[in-house]
């Protein structure tokens, strides 16, 4: 038995949670994934890693050599461009809906309730006195989700009997590094609340993305044979949701990714 441990303790990959390539510190993550997956923090240029449980650190690194060059574009431009300020939620700020430009107002008034009005031109933020920071974004973030949430539903319908799939369940939540993930068997997807910053566009993208799901598990050329099917203009979509404009849309998180849109 003494043996037969010590031969598994020497066959197994080493793993380790940081690799150093080139003067590159990548962050290794392992999930039961079949491909690697590379991310660059937008805010210090961080490297972060998915990879399968099973791959070794010899794997890790090959293919990090391999795109070693596009991380090191990707931290030159991020180095290059001036900080991102935080929203401190005052009148004369701009932030997002549906990918409109909004001049925010913010109304102080009596009572502890909040409120939001859209108009064609900005976000009256009713809120009560004195309210804090986190007060007004937290505020302006429900107003999202509840906008967001009489959305998804009609994408659905219209996309269910096209598609021929029945989503079971769907949600709305914050994630950092996916604009969407889907749940096969239990036929559920979630989506991002930062979607509602977008264009309507990049949100129906989003819920096809997911939905293909449940046709085909993997991002493989049937994936993507199925999206020309049901959204031949889908890769225009995604290159708006991820380029350039999200970090504007995202108002300055400080911690936005340039990444792989969804899951």
């Amino acid at each position: 038995m003494k043996m037969l441990k010590n031969w598994l303790t020497t066959r197994a990959p080493v793993r380790s949670p940081e690799i150093t390539t080139d003067g590159v510190v990548v962050e290794v993550v392992r999930k039961h994934i079949k491909n690697f997956y590379l991310r660059v923090d937008r805010a210090q240029g961080r490297v972060r890693m998915s990879a399968p449980r099973s791959a070794s650190d010899d794997e890790v690194k090959s293919v990090i050599e391999r795109r070693i060059d596009w991380i090191k574009r990707q931290q030159a431009k991020i180095a290059s461009q001036p900080p991102s300020l935080r929203p401190r939620y005052v009148s004369g700020e701009t932030h997002f809906f549906l990918g409109r430009p909004l001049r925010l107002e913010v109304v102080e008034r009596e009572g502890r309730s909040s409120s939001v009005v859209c108009t064609a031109s900005s976000l009256v933020l009713h809120v009560r006195r004195r309210s804090r920071i986190d007060e007004r974004q937290r505020a302006l973030g429900e107003w999202h989700r509840g906008e967001l949430k009489a959305l998804i539903p009609l994408l659905v319908d219209k996309w269910q009997p096209v598609m021929r799939v029945k989503v079971a369940e769907w949600g709305v939540k914050r994630m950092r590094t996916r604009w969407g993930t889907c749940n096969i068997r239990a036929r559920r997807i979630w989506l991002n609340l930062e979607l509602a910053k977008h264009p309507a566009e990049c949100l129906e993208y989003v819920v096809v993305h997911e939905m293909v799901h449940l046709l085909e598990r993997y991002h493989n050329a049937r994936f993507k044979a199925l999206m020309d099917t049901f959204l031949p203009d889908w890769r225009e979509r995604k290159r708006t949701l991820g380029g350039r404009l999200a970090a504007h849309y995202k108002q300055g998180d400080g911690n936005d990714d340039q990444i792989d849109p969804c899951d």
